[in-house]
């Protein structure tokens, strides 16, 4: 557990714009010029932002990129080629790439999630160290497989459950709700992740820029609707309940130590009615938690974005810790009833905002209030590109200096409740869950 003063020496570096660690610890291990060989395998919306944020980490070269649509997989060059002014080899199919390329040390899996499981077990068996986008897979024995390659190669695997590395996420749970208890005893719960129509609606290509039918058919969809939108069906996702609620519901278990003992979940395609997913999912999670039980809620939306966007909230007897990667959306309040925070002000761990006008009501609803709680934020802004800090971490430990936040056998316990969420929801039924539904 990093103390104060380090959380805020990393805080202002990754403020300016720094990559943690030293070149020379970088120059170790990978290649035989001491670079790790990287290929980029899915270069669609989420392998561009993963290569966004490795572009800031030093020792790099990539060398291989691999899409089925000759868009993504131009794009993905054009690229690597202003980043590091080399060109890298052009694949279609992984499978070939593989076979010719064998210096490689690592792939980084964005395709979309029912590839996610054949992709990184072939890459693990290949001899690769994979870093694999979350959800594991579309089906919880595909996740299985993808740790049990990662047992028997011997080879680093780790999930994108970007969160498990992120410093304001760390620091919170390590310094805040573990050291300093000051939620008391955590009593419930709260995330949501709400999107608007406007950026939930059907995307859309030129027809010129079309996959050939039959490479289309080959590698799983029926059509190019359903490769631009692959999230919309059962057969190739979980639907907004594993795209969006994946990060949270990780969080979740994470921050309490333990898979939930139940789930039962509620859906339904209410605007867009033509979708094989619901468009909004509302589940709730119960806990036999170490410190004791915990009821916990998350909703999806993807209808409206009211509600502050996304974030997870932990409510205890004396505090409730608000957080998001967005640093606009996370806050501390302390409970009117807990003992002072000025020793936590004082001492740096916490600082202190304003605490907002009080609104005006009626003497008989103000007999109902509670009185409102102090507020706080956590120090230094800790602004990072989201998924770098888990990069990082995963390349550090490519080269023996760290051990991995989120490898996927950490990743399957935690993922494991999210598989059941839409049957829950397609049943209208709590599911209590057996000790074989979540383990591997």
């Amino acid at each position: 557990m990093m103390d104060r003063r380090e959380f805020l020496k990393r805080s202002s570096i990754a403020s300016a714009g720094l990559v943690l660690g030293a070149p020379s610890a970088l120059a170790q291990g990978g290649s035989k010029n001491g670079k790790i060989n990287v290929a980029l395998v899915g270069m669609g919306k989420q392998g561009r932002v993963l290569f966004e944020a490795m572009s800031n980490i030093p020792g790099l070269h990539f060398q291989a990129v691999c899409d089925i649509w000759d868009y993504n997989r131009k794009g993905g060059f054009g690229k690597v080629r202003a980043l590091q002014g080399h060109e890298p080899n052009l694949y279609i199919d992984i499978e070939e790439m593989l076979e010719k390329e064998k210096d490689l040390d690592v792939a980084i899996i964005a395709t979309p999630d029912f590839w996610h499981s054949p992709h990184t077990v072939q890459c693990l068996d290949a001899g690769l160290n994979v870093y694999c986008e979350k959800m594991m897979s579309n089906t919880i024995d595909g996740a299985r497989d993808m740790v049990h390659a990662m047992e028997r190669s011997g080879k680093l695997c780790q999930i994108g459950h970007q969160r498990r590395s992120n410093p304001r996420y760390t620091y919170t749970l390590d310094h805040l709700i573990n050291h300093n208890k000051i939620c008391g005893q955590i009593v419930n719960v709260n995330g949501q992740w709400n999107r608007a129509v406007s950026s939930s609606q059907d995307i859309q290509v030129n027809p010129k820029l079309s996959i050939d039918p039959e490479r289309l058919k080959k590698y799983g969809f029926d059509n190019m609707h359903q490769f631009m939108n692959w999230r919309f069906y059962r057969d190739l996702s979980g639907g907004p309940i594993s795209d969006l609620g994946a990060h949270q519901l990780d969080v979740f278990n994470w921050f309490l130590g333990c898979q939930p003992k139940s789930v039962y979940a509620s859906g339904g395609n209410d605007f867009f009615t033509e979708r094989e997913h619901f468009d909004n999912v509302m589940a709730i999670f119960e806990y036999d938690a170490p410190q004791g039980p915990v009821r916990a809620f998350y909703q999806v939306l993807t209808t409206t974005s009211s509600g502050g966007g996304f974030y997870e909230s932990f409510m205890g007897t004396e505090g409730t810790v608000k957080i998001s990667e967005m640093s606009s959306a996370s806050a501390i309040y302390r409970e009117n009833s807990a003992p002072s925070w000025e020793d936590l002000v004082k001492d740096g761990y916490l600082n202190k905002k304003p605490a907002p006008a009080p609104p005006p009501s009626s003497d008989g609803v103000a007999s109902y209030e509670s009185a409102a709680p102090e507020i706080f934020a956590l120090p230094g802004e800790l602004t990072k590109m989201p998924h770098q800090p888990h990069l990082e971490n995963f390349f550090a430990t490519v080269r023996g200096e760290e051990t991995l936040n989120c490898d996927a056998r950490h990743a399957f316990e935690s993922e494991a409740p999210i598989f059941w969420v839409n049957p829950s929801a397609l049943q209208k039924q709590r599911i209590v869950f057996e000790p074989s539904q979540l383990s591997v």
